[in-house]
């Protein structure tokens, strides 16, 4: 497929998939939404990407959240039809690890859009949140379920209730980034030195691991030692392992 709002490249297993509307903040409208799920499929089934990568273009913002132009042309029934869903499960579900690479503003969907991805580094001055409730609607893509279940309920309800914007530090400390490095110019080189390390274990343990860890996080817990024992006799087989 050719990328209109995306730009994407591979290098060393590495795919690196940048969110390129910096005139308008990097904001989500429908055709990135179906971009970023064709990117996703095209990862799944590439034998040379090992882990993904995605940031935004420009020095403001990873993602800014919806295209507001879009989401006021678009018909009550258009929401319930809306592609952020599909393409954030097609990442989440990815069989190989998604950073998230920020810098600037990750609000609303681009929030969301962090949530969905495995692992995020963000820079100082970057900011996270979910405003919606401030204008008059929830958070769309994801934001209501997957928050609480990465920073706890009480304080996703905070969160979405208020619409608090939050800093890196504060992000991090609720457990919302992995890590904050302190200068832009230090964020890929840092994203890329973590995608190495994954990169230099079993490619199929990896995936295991990822598929283990997602559904165990929705089962209970004799269910996911269930799967998990499955996927360790998976692993136990494998070329990797020998």
């Amino acid at each position: 497929m050719k990328y209109h709002n995306l730009a994407y490249k591979k290098e060393d297993f590495i795919a690196l998939i940048t969110l390129n509307r910096p005139d308008v903040h990097n904001a989500l409208d429908p055709r990135t939404w179906m971009e970023i799920y064709a990117v996703a499929r095209e990862c799944r089934f590439d034998q040379d990407v090992r882990v993904v990568i995605i940031t935004g273009s420009g020095s403001k913002a990873f993602a800014s959240g919806a295209d507001i132009r879009s989401l006021n042309e678009r018909e009550t029934y258009a929401i319930l039809k809306s592609e952020a869903h599909a393409s954030l499960n097609a990442l989440e579900n990815l069989e190989k690890p998604v950073i998230a690479a920020i810098d600037g503003f990750a609000l609303g969907g681009g929030c969301e859009l962090a949530l969905a991805c495995d692992i995020r580094i963000a820079t100082s001055r970057s900011k996270l949140g979910q405003p919606e409730t401030g204008l008059g609607i929830i958070p769309g893509a994801g934001g209501t379920q997957r928050l609480q279940r990465l920073v706890g309920i009480a304080k996703a309800k905070e969160l979405i209730f208020t619409g608090n914007i939050l800093s890196a530090r504060e992000a991090k400390a609720i457990g919302l980034l992995n890590k904050v490095v302190e200068q832009p110019e230090d964020l890929l080189p840092a994203t890329k030195q973590l995608a190495y390390k994954i990169i230099a274990n079993g490619p199929l343990a990896v995936s295991l691991a990822k598929i283990s860890i997602n559904t165990g996080a929705n089962v209970n817990i004799n269910t996911g030692l269930l799967l998990e024992k499955f996927a360790s006799t998976i692993a136990f087989s494998t070329r990797d392992r020998l």
